[in-house]
């Protein structure tokens, strides 16, 4: 089968998340296939690779052709209580000792904020390019993972909103993020790593030159906006850029690995079963540059 990619949904969202046939990622790609997937991301934002039974190896491996790493600080485990590596983020329920979590667990509790609405390590000052997460075990049911595309949300906006949002600055941090959830006991270590960094709310895309929203769970404020004002506007904002034409949801099946672009999609991980086990794994490109040098 030849390498392609088209819409999932061509009838009403051709324009966002594709599904990849015709390669296996547990080799090493030709600099062809890795040029085809880079435009395929710049052209639907995500991609969906199923039957890519991939080892964390191989996962790294892969990731590793398409651009630099970040290592994974954006859980609360601390490195002696990982059971993976820093090069990947461990999305799952699982300890050290591949058992689940209790239900009042720190890092479980923790790791709820991923089920809001937010863009992978915005809340760092060198946020994510590229996010690669691969299914190796999933619950009966639930535990989808939505995504919404944030050019498509620009576009829908009013001349006059894009007008007043163009130059704006927000501040990020997990703190904020986790705060929603009323999740507030961090350690003063904890605090400091995660203090807030600065983020533009809109970015243009550096192949495409489209313009996007760039918001997060974890964009607490607007510099030089009153707190609360601000803080209605960005759920204003959220509402509108998750709005279901906008949006795609993925039923995830063993094996699949599901790619995003943070600098132009949201996403947010869908209740499940906490008794079951959902074992996922991250690679997570960094964007290399912080979003305040790419003008928009």
């Amino acid at each position: 089968m030849a390498f392609d990619i088209k819409p999932i949904d061509p009838a009403t969202r051709a324009f966002f998340a594709g599904v990849v046939s015709g390669i296996d990622l547990t080799r090493r790609l030709s600099d062809e296939e890795v040029a085809a997937i880079h435009a395929g991301m710049d052209r639907f934002g995500m991609l969906v690779f199923h039957s890519q039974k991939l080892d964390d190896e191989s996962q790294l491996a892969f990731s590793r052709q398409l651009g630099p790493l970040e290592t994974a600080t954006g859980d609360i485990a601390a490195p002696e209580d990982r059971r993976i590596g820093m090069d990947l983020n461990d999305i799952s329920n699982l300890d050290k000792h591949g058992k689940v979590v209790a239900r009042d667990d720190r890092r479980r509790l923790f790791g709820l904020g991923n089920q809001l609405w937010h863009s992978d390590s915005s809340f760092k000052e060198v946020p994510a390019k590229y996010s690669l997460l691969s299914a190796r075990q999933i619950p009966p049911s639930g535990g989808n993972t939505e995504f919404a595309d944030m050019r498509a949300a620009y576009d829908a906006l009013d001349e006059a909103t894009r007008r007043e949002i163009h130059d704006l600055v927000c501040v990020h941090s997990q703190i904020f993020s986790r705060g929603i959830l009323g999740f507030d006991e961090f350690t003063e270590a904890e605090r400091q790593k995660w203090a807030p960094v600065r983020q533009r709310l809109v970015r243009r895309h550096p192949t495409t030159g489209r313009l996007s929203l760039y918001l997060a769970s974890h964009a607490g404020g607007i510099e030089g906006w009153p707190v609360p004002e601000a803080r209605a506007f960005l759920r204003d904002l959220t509402e509108h850029a998750t709005q279901r034409p906008f949006v795609y949801a993925h039923v995830w099946k063993p094996w699949d690995l599901v790619m995003w672009d943070n600098r132009v999609t949201m996403h947010r991980a869908r209740r499940y079963d906490p008794n079951e086990v959902r074992d996922m794994r991250r690679t997570t490109l960094t964007n290399e540059v912080s979003s305040l040098e790419q003008a928009p």
